[in-house]
């Protein structure tokens, strides 16, 4: 079992944990430089995903009109066509 663990972590599990720790403050200390903290973080992800609601069901909405727009020529089209195929 602690043979899959290692290769799973790539490692031993106390070496993961310090290379994982080190890279934690790396990150950490280059975010705080460009004043980006974790709440900005999720409240960006909040705003994508609430924007990306609202506008999919705009785009929805004109998905339903081009469906609309291109029924107007399609349909008839398609009812000709059918209408000469049953008579040959």
């Amino acid at each position: 079992m602690a043979d899959g663990i290692n290769r799973f972590l790539g490692d031993s599990p106390a070496r993961t944990v310090i290379k994982l720790v080190v890279v934690s403050l790396i990150v950490g200390f280059v975010m705080s430089i460009f004043g980006i903290y974790p709440i900005d973080i999720l409240d960006g992800v909040r705003d994508f995903f609430f924007d990306l609601w609202h506008k999919g069901f705009a785009a929805l909405g004109r998905i339903g009109d081009y469906l609309l727009l291109g029924a107007t020529i399609v349909i008839p089209v398609f009812i000709v066509l059918r209408l000469f195929n049953s008579r040959a």
